[in-house]
């Protein structure tokens, strides 16, 4: 799509999936959506900041909350978030507190996954949420800027796959059910963006939470 330089869209492309994703019957699993987005240069001077980060933190959860149509909850605490199916005793995943890094170029924010209903026992405490986003820099139309933003979970044990003679079954039923629906939500998230509606936080805690180390 061609932008003329007073253009205030912004463009979202999504990266094609792989044409099939499995998990295997052992080990972590992980699933990564990436997008290039376009958008006009002032736009991103204005929301090129660590506080700007933790809102978009804010919006994949509410994202979640809508595409769930309410099912889905975040409880937020000042040390963890829990998804919860309606109610906190449901708790399918319970996150520490994120971690926030900042670069010139870009930053990420990163949930580690400490248990839940949907976290195999071994699987406790060992793999992770991010959102980052990337400056890219490659050639953009005048006025404008790219950037790379991903989705991605990492080193993820699902309770779903089982293990044993159900294994086999239990990864078929984890990629049919938990890992599409992850696919699904993560992309269309990424396809949200284009709106660029990113709340405000709700713990409130910006610039105590986001580590400066590298800014």
């Amino acid at each position: 799509m061609k932008l003329g330089p007073g253009s205030r869209q912004v463009v979202v492309r999504l990266s094609d999936p792989p044409a099939s994703q499995h998990a295997p019957e052992s080990g972590a699993v992980e699933s990564v959506q990436k997008a290039a987005v376009l958008l006009p240069e002032a736009t991103l001077a204005r929301l090129w900041s660590r506080e700007s980060l933790e809102r978009l933190a804010r919006a994949y959860w509410r994202y979640l909350h809508r595409v769930s149509f309410g099912l889905l909850r975040v409880v937020y605490e000042t040390d963890a978030r829990t998804v919860v199916l309606l109610v906190r005793p449901l708790a399918l995943l319970r996150f520490r507190a994120p971690h926030y890094r900042t670069t010139a170029s870009g930053g990420s924010v990163e949930w580690p996954i400490e248990r839940g209903l949907l976290v195999a026992k071994e699987g406790r405490g060992e793999g992770y949420l991010r959102i980052a986003i990337e400056r890219d820099p490659g050639p953009a139309p005048s006025g404008h800027a790219r950037l790379g933003v991903h989705v991605a979970v990492r080193n993820f044990y699902p309770w779903l796959r089982g293990g044993g003679r159900f294994a086999r079954f239990g990864t078929w039923l984890y990629d049919v059910t938990q890992l599409r629906i992850h696919v699904i939500i993560a992309r269309g998230f990424l396809r949200s963006l284009a709106r660029l509606d990113l709340p405000p936080s709700r713990v409130g805690a910006l610039r105590g939470e986001i580590s400066a180390d590298d800014a």
